[in-house]
């Protein structure tokens, strides 16, 4: 048992400062995400920087054989690396991947211990095109907007229960960037809402997509307190959910943008 510990303390030793964690923790007895996880996944997601993950290890409790323990823990590791690829997340091509079950130093609070360890590093920033906005429609939106007025983001995608942008929905916000530096009292906040789930159900997605264009202006230099966010979830519906078709779906998962100075 000893020569298990130290294998596990040698391989987090070797990880290397470039190379940094987040852990997200499972129910009892399951692999799927719950809400949690997601919440922290996402905004994670959301900081958006340029990560690539490098290696995933799975952890269950001591309950259950250590055969059964192994395989649970790597059922959680292939949810979250699915999540990871869903999301776009750079997943290293020959990423490490282990379960270990319980054969590892256990925290006595065993909600730790029933986990994923995400291993990740940061890639150096590539040089950022600068996408042509396409008939600067927002541009001419903002021209007239006044103090309460709601602006809803057109074109504004992200990838399936996930905070990241898909990449055709850059030139938005670049177009947003360039309003937000040609007005420069111009004070807002970002909505973020989506579709599809009942008012009393957890709402787990819409605050980190809020956030993510946040960060996207946060990362283009625009002042942080000419700017809020905040997610809504389901309770600003344009279409009563449950919607009746697609159409309805997509435009209640939206991001607006509420003018509070202008």
């Amino acid at each position: 048992m000893i020569k298990k510990y130290l294998h596990l303390f040698l391989l987090f030793s070797s990880l290397g400062f470039a190379q940094e964690k987040l852990n997200v923790y499972f129910d009892f007895d399951k692999y799927e995400l719950n809400d949690d996880a997601v919440i922290k996944i996402n905004t994670w997601i959301a900081e958006g920087k340029n990560y690539q993950v490098t290696k995933l290890y799975g952890f269950c409790d001591w309950k259950g054989t250590n055969l059964y323990n192994e395989t649970l823990a790597l059922q959680r590791v292939n949810e979250v690396y699915r999540f990871l690829k869903e999301s776009d997340i750079d997943v290293k091509k020959d990423i490490e991947i282990r379960g270990f079950g319980e054969d590892f130093e256990q925290s006595k609070v065993q909600g730790e211990n029933r986990r994923v360890t995400i291993i990740y590093q940061e890639k150096s920033e590539a040089i950022e095109s600068k996408p042509m906005p396409p008939k600067e429609q927002l541009k001419e939106k903002m021209k007239s907007a006044k103090k309460g007025d709601l602006i809803t983001l057109e074109n504004i995608y992200f990838f399936n229960n996930s905070a990241k942008t898909v990449p055709k929905s850059e030139s938005l916000l670049y177009e947003l960037f360039c309003v937000m530096v040609d007005n420069p009292k111009l004070k807002i906040e970002i909505q973020g809402h989506i579709c599809c789930k009942r008012p009393d159900q957890k709402e787990v997605i819409s605050n980190a997509r809020a956030k993510a264009v946040y960060n996207y202006l946060i990362r283009k230099k625009i002042d942080r307190n000419r700017m809020t966010f905040k997610g809504y979830g389901v309770s600003r519906p344009v279409h009563t959910i449950p919607e009746k078709n697609t159409q309805e779906e997509d435009e209640n998962r939206r991001v607006e943008i509420l003018i509070l100075e202008n």
